[in-house]
């Protein structure tokens, strides 16, 4: 009997050493390794992107802050240019000599320094006037026969003055084309 229990226990460790050189006892040890190291790759794979999309969203973000400003200041500008016009209007009557309406000093001090404030912001005056006709810059509202021949295909008069915001077309300036 004595060796029938050697002879079982000799069996039992040779299939102790036989599954354990198969990795049988050690394949779960292995894929338990296996499955966190995909778990960590996914984990990392997942917070790249995570770190990339909230990139993303704070230069999104920042963008639209800018243009809202830029569109804001955009509506501020074009309420005011009629009062910028009205201004221009009312010197150049006051400068004509054939009328008794005075510019005074008070109202030209105001006028520039509305203007200088406003250039300041980034607004700047279109020169048109003796300029070459450009569809791009100037809205046509008549032509006229050009006073010398030099003056063809080039803006007359201006009737409303074009303006640029941070050199952007703000608003055309409305002119008379010489032909």
């Amino acid at each position: 009997m004595a060796k029938k229990n050697r002879d079982k226990k000799k069996a039992i460790e040779e299939d102790v050493i036989e599954n354990s050189e198969n990795g049988q006892s050690t394949e779960g040890q292995e894929q338990a390794k296996t499955t966190k190291g995909d778990e960590l790759g996914e984990m990392k794979d997942k917070y790249l992107r995570l770190m990339a999309e909230f990139e993303n969203y704070k230069k999104r973000t920042f963008k639209e802050k800018v243009d809202f400003a830029r569109i804001a200041a955009r509506e501020t500008m074009l309420a005011i240019l009629p009062v910028l016009d009205d201004f221009e209007r009312a010197k150049l009557s006051a400068d004509d000599e054939n009328t008794d309406e005075q510019f005074s000093e008070g109202v030209t001090l105001v006028y520039n320094k509305l203007f200088s404030t406003l250039e300041a912001k980034g607004l700047k005056k279109m020169e048109s006037t003796g300029q070459d006709f450009d569809p791009e810059l100037h809205e046509a509202l008549s032509e006229f026969p050009a006073p010398s021949d030099d003056m063809k295909g080039k803006v007359v008069d201006t009737i409303e003055g074009g303006y640029y915001l941070n050199d952007v077309i703000l608003r055309y300036a409305k002119v008379v084309v010489g032909k």
